[in-house]
Formats: C-alpha cells, sequence, structure tokens
C-alpha cells in the first residue's frame, strides 16, 4: 500500500510549483536572476514555509544577494500565492540558500582530483 503524503509536503509541492513560476515571471528584483526552488519545507501547522533556493551561474555573495531579494518580495509573493492557491491560510515565507549544489559539486572535485592522482 502506497505511503500518503501528509498535508504539508502536498502543501509544500503545491508551493514549489507555483513560487517556480512566480519568481521566473513576476519579481523584478535585479538581485534575483537564475533562481531555482530546491525546497519547500511547510511546517506541520502549515504557518510556515520554509524555501530553499540556489543561484544557477552565480558565486556565494550574488546568491546570498539573491536570497535577500526573495526575501524582500516575500510579501508580494504570498499575496500572489493566496490568489492562485485553495488554502485558507497562505504560509510565511522564508527564503534560504541551499547549499546542496555547492556541496555536490566540491565532494565530486574531491572525487576527480582523488581518482587523476591514481593514474
Amino acid at each position: 500500500m502506497p505511503k500518503e503524503f501528509s498535508r504539508s509536503e502536498r502543501v509544500g509541492v503545491q508551493l514549489q510549483r507555483e513560487l517556480a513560476q512566480l519568481v521566473r515571471e513576476e519579481v523584478r528584483d535585479p538581485r534575483v536572476g537564475n533562481v531555482t526552488i530546491c525546497d519547500v519545507r511547510v511546517s506541520r501547522d502549515l504557518s510556515v514555509a520554509r524555501v530553499f533556493v540556489s543561484a544557477l551561474g552565480a558565486d556565494r555573495a550574488a546568491a546570498e544577494g539573491a536570497v535577500e531579494g526573495l526575501n524582500h518580495a516575500a510579501g508580494f509573493l504570498r499575496g500572489q500565492l493566496g490568489r492562485r492557491l485553495h488554502v485558507r491560510t497562505v504560509p510565511a515565507l522564508q527564503f534560504e540558500y541551499d547549499e546542496t549544489l555547492d556541496e555536490g559539486a566540491r565532494l565530486s572535485a574531491l572525487i576527480d582530483d582523488a581518482l587523476s592522482g591514481r593514474n
């Protein structure tokens, strides 16, 4: 029997889909460039959504600037989500930088260095 998804997980998936579209089409902040919404984790009471983002082709400082721009636009994005989603309340949005891709690239480089040292 398949495992059921909790309501917070379903809302998180829906938020991720809608936020990706909103950031791409509606956010005009120049700090927010090529931003990818990697994951959304919604609290059990659906009051807060932690949105993990990654900035493609940007260094750490530019990525942090993009997160700052998104946090500045969080109220606007929450209002837009309220118009698009069919939920009683829209969670407060907290944007955070997702270090997973950077860490994966660093580990891959370490593995490549270790393998090239063998030859």
